[in-house]
């Protein structure tokens, strides 16, 4: 076999989750990087409506109930869970083949997905991004201007359960605090380019 004789890639790409709280700035990092890495995103399945903004196999995949708990059954999802009455996960195939093919692929997932995919595939590398002060969060929710201040109030009490959480396990390897953008996103790609050493030796 000759893994790495027609090219520089590595025999197997990096798996990067990326969690935090809401109004933090996760989706905007996570843009940048793919951007930035020539990264792939990991799309997640859900039995949830097409709304009609949504394109299937780009912003999810759908499916139908039964289809979801086969694949359930079947282990065909590094991770799982209800929200709202609906199912979410993250298929296995898409990650493993994009990985083999040695791509960086980019799980953006909440703390208790990540806990999952950390337990199917350890050798990930987790990082979960938090606002300079839980005031400054609370001022970011409030800054997007979407919600009523009570639902504010729900997702600020969540997201501080969620950052609770994430500190007290051992899931993450890595606390970036997204002040200042370009800095997070420097600090993110130093920290990967670290793991990847070390991945690779």
């Amino acid at each position: 076999m000759t893994q790495n004789s027609e090219s520089s890639t590595p025999a197997r790409g990096a798996l990067l989750i990326l969690s935090g709280p809401s109004g933090v700035g996760k989706s905007t990092l996570v843009n940048e990087l793919l951007r930035r890495m020539e990264a792939d995103l990991s799309v997640s399945m859900t039995t949830r409506a097409m709304t009609k903004g949504d394109v299937d196999g780009e912003h999810y995949y759908f499916v139908n109930v039964p289809t979801f708990e086969r694949s359930i059954k079947a282990d065909e999802l590094l991770e799982h869970a209800v929200y709202a009455g609906n199912f979410y996960g993250t298929p296995r195939l898409y990650v493993e083949e994009k990985l083999a093919a040695g791509r960086t692929v980019i799980v953006e997932i909440d703390v208790e997905g990540a806990r999952q995919v950390k337990q199917s595939m350890p050798e990930s590398f987790a990082m979960f991004i938090k606002a300079p002060t839980e005031q400054a969060l609370l001022e970011r929710l409030r800054g997007r201007q979407r919600e009523d201040e009570t639902t504010i109030q729900k997702r600020f009490s969540i997201a501080k359960k969620e950052i609770a959480f994430a500190e007290s396990t051992d899931v993450y390897d890595a606390f970036v605090i997204n002040d200042d953008f370009d800095r997070a996103v420097a600090e993110i790609e130093s920290l990967v380019t670290g793991h990847l050493k070390a991945y690779h030796g």
